[in-house]
């Protein structure tokens, strides 16, 4: 567990420098130039995407759902894969269940009736529990504000931030924000925990190894249609951020930036981000 104490600065210029996808993905898959943002360009399968790096310890890789494609059942699956996506001679066509047959890969779909591993004895944490502005996971503190998604500024921007912020949209509603990290335990394994809109979902998988390194698994699948990473900072919040919390506690709702006299490329963090 010790190697959980990496140092907040640490951890955000390491996130902010993996918050990208691999070079290698499905034959669906287009990246854009940043390789922050990865969309399926044909069919429903082929959409395997990996994070560019392998994850450190208690590392989210976070992205977003940018965009929905009507006419497919199932939706956007996510998980963690010792495979370095260099090694794979080519990438499977589906994560569940052609890469999880491969072994030492773990991945779920996306549900509101998520998975979750219940050890006999352990209580489970009602999920409505009151807002707090970092999520802990183990020894992990993150920022919520990031891991939680903001709707398009519109005149309901107010009411569907709220939504966002409860959790109470469908977990690959459009704009959700979904994350994956694993957290060593004390016996020299890791769980896996998947995070939605800020909410941490519990240990979807146990017993994962920490001798290998472990790369974030996304699949851009069916109604799924396109996501991009969002860069997570550790520790106290940038300060953009500050400055984006304390303007939303003088306004009404988003639209009412656009009278702001504030900097463009602010004026857009606040609306946007």
């Amino acid at each position: 567990q010790g190697q959980l104490k990496i140092a907040p600065a640490a951890m955000a210029a390491r996130c902010r420098l993996a918050a990208r996808f691999h070079h290698i993905h499905g034959a669906n898959i287009r990246l854009d130039a940043s390789h922050t943002q990865a969309t399926r360009v044909e069919s429903f399968a082929n959409g395997l995407c990996f994070s560019q790096e392998p994850l450190a310890p208690g590392q989210i890789f976070l992205v977003e759902i940018e965009e929905k494609e009507l006419g497919w059942c199932g939706h956007l699956r996510v998980g963690l894969t010792a495979h370095d996506p260099q090694s794979l001679e080519v990438v499977p066509e589906y994560s569940l269940p052609d890469l999880v047959n491969m072994g030492d890969t773990w991945v779920f779909a996306i549900t509101r009736n998520h998975n979750r591993v219940v050890v006999e004895g352990e209580e489970v944490q009602a999920q409505g529990r009151p807002w707090e502005p970092f999520l802990l996971i183990e020894r992990v503190r993150i920022p919520r504000d990031t891991l939680v998604g903001r709707s398009r500024p519109s005149r309901y921007s107010h009411i569907l931030d709220d939504l966002y912020k409860m959790n109470v949209l469908p977990a690959t509603a459009r704009r959700s924000r979904i994350g994956v990290l694993y957290a060593p335990q004390p016996d020299g394994t890791a769980d896996m925990h998947i995070v939605i809109n800020g909410e941490d979902m519990g240990p979807s998988a146990r017993g994962l190894p920490t001798t290998r390194p472990l790369y974030a698994v996304i699949d851009v699948f069916a109604s799924t249609k396109s996501v991009r990473v969002i860069p997570v900072d550790y520790g106290f919040p940038s300060l953009q951020t500050l400055c984006r919390l304390v303007i939303q506690k003088h306004i009404v709702h988003r639209l009412a930036i656009d009278g702001l006299d504030l900097p463009p490329l602010l004026k857009s963090f606040c609306q946007h981000e």
